[in-house]
């Protein structure tokens, strides 16, 4: 056990673990205090707030609440089932905002189901993995576990959204790769990949989506196109130096010449305001949070515990990874958001609710012992 270690149980109490509140409390404050226009237009700051609020009480409750039923095969596939059936009714039932249908709209609220999408996929992996991580070199358990991957993802991709579709994978592969999947799979995964990439660019991604790939490459293709936001993104992080131009002087954002600066582009926003300084505070604070994650990943006392809080943990990291990848020009605009930072209320509830649930699991799990075998299978 490290030094640092004790310190972090200690701050574990019983209206939650701090170790993982703290970081994220942090971030949501920032991420307010930069999408807020300080009276200068519409901010959306206040009400983040209200969902921060919300978001808050649901950590709360599901810290203190007993989750260990979530191991159950039943409520698994029952929170799959839900999952998907919203995806569906979602593409059915909406009308497209912005080309994509992914949210669903009542008056002032919006909920987007892939955010629920991506709770059901970590539990539903951290099920099907826990039991089967000993035999994990069989391929079809490699297959098994993908289908039901792909089954979700692909109804990310019809929306469109090829962002929360790269999540989704990332997703999947990562817990695939702590599960120990062989290097000779890993390979063919990765043709598998490469031919899907392939038919996806022929057949399956639409116009704009493949002219923001080109920009990409050659950003001066369409500078005033499909390539503006990642042109205005990096002038925004260039802008900011070292120390930044001061919290509420991000001409970029504030005078609107970075589009959806609270969402999309709100690491951009962060880094001309607060400078190559302030980013590297910030990408600390989310290396605490990944670090605590992983701690309590090594101390769970179920495989579940442990597969649910890493499937958290890169859940967060790759959001994180795209987002920020995609606002300093390293890789293309999908239109990620950055986890609690960016302005909306359905990624934020469950970004805490995921906490809540590694809470709750790493408490009430205390004294249990490793799952290892168990005659309850899921998916045959």
């Amino acid at each position: 056990m490290s030094s640092v270690e004790p310190y972090f149980k200690r701050l574990a109490t019983a209206s939650g673990d701090w170790t993982l509140l703290l970081p994220a409390l942090a971030l949501s404050l920032i991420g307010m205090l930069t999408m807020s226009t300080f009276g200068q237009g519409v901010s959306l700051a206040p009400r983040q707030l209200l969902w921060l609020a919300i978001s808050l009480g649901v950590y709360l409750a599901l810290s203190m609440f007993d989750v260990r039923f979530l191991r159950r095969t039943s409520v698994v596939m029952t929170l799959y089932g839900v999952a998907a059936t919203m995806l569906v009714l979602v593409l059915v039932t909406t009308h497209a905002v912005m080309g994509a249908h992914a949210w669903f709209s009542l008056g002032p609220i919006s909920f987007q189901p892939a955010d629920l999408a991506k709770l059901a996929l970590i539990v539903l992996l951290a099920k099907y993995l826990s039991r089967r991580y000993v035999a994990i070199g069989d391929f079809r358990h490699i297959i098994v576990s993908g289908a039901y991957t792909l089954g979700l993802a692909l109804l990310i991709l019809v929306e469109p959204d090829m962002g929360n579709t790269i999540i989704f994978c990332v997703i999947w592969l990562g817990m695939m790769l702590v599960s120990g999947i062989s290097k000779k799979h890993l390979a063919l995964l990765g043709i598998i990949g490469i031919i899907a990439a392939s038919v996806l660019w022929f057949g399956g991604l639409k116009p704009y989506q493949r002219a923001r790939i080109v920009s990409f490459v050659n950003p001066a293709s369409d500078i005033h196109g499909a390539g503006y936001n990642a042109y205005q993104a990096k002038i925004a992080v260039g802008s900011g130096e070292l120390l930044g131009k001061g919290i509420g002087y991000g001409t970029q954002s504030k005078l609107r010449f970075l589009p959806e600066y609270q969402t999309d582009f709100i690491f951009a926003a962060f880094a001309e305001e607060w400078g190559f300084v302030g980013v590297v505070l910030l990408l600390a604070v989310y290396g605490l949070l990944f670090i605590r994650l992983a701690q309590i990943a090594r101390a769970s006392a179920t495989n579940f515990d442990a597969f649910f809080t890493l499937g958290v943990l890169l859940l967060f990291a790759a959001h994180t990874a795209i987002h920020v990848g995609i606002n300093v020009g390293l890789l293309p605009v999908t239109g990620t958001t950055i986890p609690f930072m960016s302005s909306g209320g359905s990624h934020l509830v469950l970004e805490f609710a995921a906490l809540g649930i590694v809470t709750s699991l790493a408490r009430h799990g205390r004294g249990a012992t490793r799952d290892i075998q168990s005659n309850e299978y899921l998916g045959g």
